[in-house]
């Protein structure tokens, strides 16, 4: 396979492994909110992993690949869960699980791409010839592993309106919301200006991915 092939492919797979993810953590975001009394999201479609309802046409589709043709780590988002703490019985605790959810969701599926993973190199170890087939379900578990737990280290970062934004007003003390909320509109500002600074969630996340994966007994098959 040719070199354009074999980036093209790669591309093709992270895209694919990033709609399903994004899908996933979404659909996290909106059963939780449901669990905990808030039936916006449920009542729009959003409990589902079919990624059209959950796509952004910069945050899902333009910025991932750029960041992949471009050979950068995958960073992406999906169209906002519509969530109503109105709803919650108490309502900074029910914002705060609701958004800790998408992570969460993605660790966890990042645990289960690792599980499949170990389970087929053990059947290979076991002395069943690994063909093609098998070599590609690595691929795609190890695509699954690094990408998931790459968007949940995004996502928890805290700044606004990322998932980690609504986990810090959730923990803060109550003296300190009012800095806070003077902060929280420069939050998307502040954001934007990382993504101008060469490396920098690449410096960021990369070594904490390397070392979660590490806990998971897999490689970074992108670095």
């Amino acid at each position: 396979m040719s070199d354009s092939m074999l980036h093209l492919w790669t591309v093709l797979l992270y895209f694919v492994h990033l709609l399903l993810s994004l899908s996933f953590h979404e659909s996290a975001h909106a059963w939780t909110a449901w669990r905990l009394g808030d039936p916006t999201a449920r009542y729009q479609g959003r409990i589902t992993l079919n990624p059209l309802p959950h796509i952004d046409p910069i945050g899902t589709v333009l910025l991932p690949l750029i960041s992949l043709i471009a050979g950068g780590i995958v960073i992406g988002w999906a169209k906002p869960t519509p969530v109503d703490a109105r709803y919650f019985r108490h309502p900074r605790r029910g914002q705060m699980l609701t958004a800790l959810a998408g992570p969460v969701s993605n660790l966890v599926l990042a645990t289960c791409f690792a599980v499949v993973y170990h389970l087929l190199r053990l059947t290979f170890t076991g002395g069943f010839r690994l063909g093609l087939v098998a070599e590609l379900v690595l691929a795609i578990c190890l695509v699954g592993v690094q990408l998931n737990i790459t968007l949940a280290l995004f996502n928890l970062l805290p700044l606004f309106p990322l998932d980690g934004s609504w986990v810090a007003e959730g923990l803060l003390p109550r003296r300190w919301l009012v800095y806070w909320y003077q902060a929280k509109p420069f939050m998307p500002f502040m954001l934007m200006a990382l993504f101008l600074v060469p490396g920098f969630f690449g410096t960021l996340l990369v070594p904490v991915r390397r070392l979660l994966m590490h806990l998971l007994g897999v490689g970074d098959v992108w670095a």
